[in-house]
């Protein structure tokens, strides 16, 4: 069986929640699941601008990337939060290795708009060291860094490249770990199963926005690639991987 596991950089904060996610994870790993994790680090990145004067700016919930935002996401996102993250599975007995997607072309990415600068889309995936490293019980730790066969580097979006990647490791089940519930009805109410038709009917209804948004057009994606189910879950819930790989009724699971 084959996993990949989105964390979002909000969960990565404290040393605490790392080591706790990390012990979940490196509990499944060590199971015998085929293993990827894919982080993100907005939060992180946010201050470390802030502390340097620079005012973050956002389209369509994509943060504009500069030459020197850019500078900062390849320190920040791809340096300490996913450095930070590889100590906390070795402080569990995980042999992780932290990864971008620059190496070996694992996502190669486009510009989305000269208006957002170095965004990129990610548009292809080559899984092969994925392959090489989980065939030889290693855990990939993967920063949403991409870059393209000219060697331009790109801002992906966390959720798009936990896509691209579960895509192209035709992975079993693809979870998204966020510092929410689930997704919810217009009502408040945490849905526990929605199909596609219904997380379009969310957003067109204006019910699922910015981030939310970005996680069901990122499920929706994942099921047209053949990922069988997607599940948002709350990654501060203790026990919560296990939860979810034991099919345990959690967050919200959406399938086709």
């Amino acid at each position: 069986m084959r996993v990949l596991v989105k964390i979002g950089g909000t969960l990565l904060e404290s040393p605490e929640s790392r080591l706790r996610l990390a012990g979940e994870i490196a509990a499944v790993f060590q199971a015998g699941v085929e293993t990827v994790v894919v982080h993100g680090g907005g939060k992180q990145m946010t201050r470390f601008l802030e502390e340097r004067g620079v005012k973050s700016q956002f389209v369509n919930g994509l943060r504009v990337t500069s030459a020197e935002v850019l500078d900062g996401v390849i320190k920040v996102v791809a340096g300490s939060v996913n450095q930070e993250l590889v100590a906390a599975f070795a402080a569990v007995g995980a042999p992780a290795v932290g990864l971008s997607g620059v190496d070996a072309g694992l996502a190669e990415a486009e510009p989305v708009s000269a208006e957002l600068g170095f965004v990129g889309k990610p548009v292809r995936s080559n899984p092969k060291v994925l392959e090489v490293l989980t065939a030889n019980r290693l855990l990939p730790v993967v920063a949403c860094v991409a870059g393209d066969r000219a060697g331009n580097m790109y801002n992906v979006n966390a959720d798009q490249m936990a896509v691209a990647c579960a895509r192209a490791f035709h992975v079993d089940k693809l979870l998204f770990l966020t510092d929410v519930d689930g997704v919810r009805s217009a009502t408040g109410a945490i849905l526990d199963r929605l199909s596609a038709d219904e997380c379009r009917a969310l957003i067109r209804d204006g019910v699922a926005t910015g981030g939310m948004q970005a996680k069901l057009e990122s499920a929706m994606s994942g099921l047209e690639a053949g990922i069988a189910e997607v599940i948002i879950a709350p990654g501060t819930r203790t026990g919560i991987v296990q939860q979810l790989m034991a099919g345990e009724a959690a967050g919200t699971r959406i399938s086709s």
